[in-house]
């Protein structure tokens, strides 16, 4: 890990980006370590809760477009939708045109553990904004608004705007 330079006038762009992003991969981690133990106790792992969200963003998914998406054959991702399935956190169903074709969906008690989850990971979030004063959120919203602009043009569509707001 790099050590981290608290910004001034002569610090170049490029050590500033390597500090904010040593800063943003410390912050996720503790985030995520804080919130895996709830996983664990409902039984979903990284990975299911990764598929959870492909399927809440892009919806029903052929089996190939799934595998597709996270860069697994699909005997992989058959695998993993076998886990899923035993669990109660998708299902699949067959196209009745083509039954080659198998639909991947969320469950509804996927759907609602992944909401579950969500709901935990922004309560925590608001619980650790509460601790800012008025003059640091208002910081942090507009580095926010600049940092998902700057998201946007390198991904090329806003992926954010697509989700409701209750995830």
């Amino acid at each position: 890990m790099r050590t981290i330079v608290p910004p001034t006038e002569q610090t170049s762009d490029a050590t500033l980006v390597d500090a904010v992003v040593d800063q943003l991969h410390a912050m996720i981690g503790s985030l995520r370590c804080a919130g895996t133990g709830r996983m664990v106790k409902a039984g979903i792992s990284m990975t299911h809760l990764h598929i959870l969200w492909v399927l809440e963003h892009h919806g029903d998914l052929p089996m190939s477009r799934l595998a597709e998406l996270l860069d697994v054959s699909v005997s992989n991702a058959t695998g993993l939708v076998d886990r899923m399935e035993e669990r109660g956190l998708v299902e699949r169903v067959r196209v009745p045109d083509d039954r080659r074709v198998v639909i991947v969906r969320a469950s509804a008690e996927g759907a609602r553990q992944r909401d579950e989850i969500e709901a935990l990971k922004q309560d925590r979030m608001r619980s650790i904004l509460a601790r800012l004063r008025p003059d640091q959120l208002k910081r942090i919203a507009g580095a926010i608004t600049d940092l998902r602009g700057a998201v946007v043009d390198e991904i090329g569509t806003d992926h954010l705007h697509t989700h409701s707001p209750s995830h």
